[in-house]
């Protein structure tokens, strides 16, 4: 998600219900930031992340299946449940999961998720929300800073703000930021580049700002003067 936009999910979910579609959601930005409920829901499939809302270790994630109807296994063997059998086992989750399980990245994975349960997902959708906000309105006021969404809000958005700097590439505002401020951010299409073209930006890609329910006003701060003092030395550059 470059955008942060939220998108009709259920009423998608539902339409593809009607035609017999299967329906799968990737809810890496918003899994552990949104209430998601699967009971009585037209979702079929949701995948995620597990190193991002979830606080997961790198190289984690999860599919939870709400079907009778499971896609074919893509890695076969090595299960060791059902060794006599020559055939991948049917039976889930070992369907999926061949070969030694990344058993150290499960159990931090676990701890994440029971760190979200226990901080509670509603309480950290507003917190996260409340700083996204204040991110949006600061670099809203900053001449020569590219938006490319409405204000957030918490029905209708997550806690992504996606911006650039008039005449620089993304990638490099993000190196600098990096480099000279210690702010970490990713530059570039996000792996969406068909969304990017509805924001004309297939080019240039976005800096994305993700917030987090470890981040705090005074990072975000940081975040805002940093990008005028990048606007501010790029002037002097010009003249």
């Amino acid at each position: 998600m470059c955008s942060g936009v939220k998108l009709p999910v259920e009423r998608l979910a539902a339409m593809c219900r009607i035609y017999g579609i299967l329906f799968c959601v990737d809810a890496a930005q918003t899994a552990g930031v949104v209430p998601i409920s699967l009971e009585n829901s037209c979702i079929d499939f949701l995948c995620t992340a597990g190193h991002k809302g979830l606080y997961g270790p790198v190289g984690t994630g999860l599919l939870v299946i709400n079907t009778e109807k499971t896609p074919d296994s893509i890695i076969q063997g090595g299960t060791g449940s059902e060794s006599s059998n020559k055939s991948q086992p049917l039976i889930l989750p070992d369907k999926y999961e061949s070969g030694t399980p990344n058993l150290p990245g499960i159990a931090g994975l676990n701890e994440g998720i029971k760190f979200v349960l226990n901080k509670g997902v509603a309480d950290i959708e507003k917190y996260e929300m409340r700083l996204t906000r204040y991110l949006y309105d600061k670099l809203k006021k900053i001449s020569g800073v590219i938006l490319y969404t409405k204000r957030p809000e918490i029905d209708n958005s997550v806690s992504v703000v996606s911006f650039n700097i008039k005449g620089l590439a993304s990638e490099t505002v993000a190196a600098i930021l990096s480099d000279k401020y210690d702010i970490a951010l990713r530059a570039g299409l996000h792996c969406a580049p068909l969304a990017h073209e509805s924001f004309n930006t297939e080019n240039s890609g976005t800096v994305r700002a993700v917030i987090s329910v470890f981040n705090s006003y005074e990072q975000i701060y940081r975040l805002v003067y940093s990008v005028k003092e990048i606007i501010k030395i790029g002037k002097k550059g010009c003249n």
